[in-house]
């Protein structure tokens, strides 16, 4: 197992948390789409903008938020290399330390 599994640093974290929470709101409004065809599929037939049906007007926005919740979490992600590297050099010298103690 690598250390960065074994003890996540907070950016790690956070990266972590926000792509949960983009996951749910997507299944969310997937769930939606699935709900209302398996149970209200003519709801789907409806006219909804410029002649374009419920079906392709929700296909269409589900693509689209896809694609906005990716560069929400494109531009929220932390960089958690100068944590990483910090943690590393403090388990080096941990490791040092221990190792010049045994001697």
């Amino acid at each position: 197992m690598d250390h960065n599994d074994a003890n996540p640093t907070s950016a790690r974290q956070f990266n972590h948390k926000l792509g949960m929470i983009l996951f749910v709101i997507y299944l969310l409004l997937y769930l939606g789409f699935v709900l209302i065809n398996a149970f209200a599929a003519d709801t789907m037939e409806t006219t909804a903008i410029a002649g374009l049906n419920l079906a392709i007007v929700y296909g269409f926005g589900l693509i689209v938020a896809a694609l906005i919740m990716a560069l929400i979490y494109g531009m929220m992600c932390r960089d958690g290399s100068a944590e990483d590297e910090a943690e590393a050099a403090l388990a080096a010298k941990a490791k040092a330390d221990a190792k010049q103690e045994g001697k």
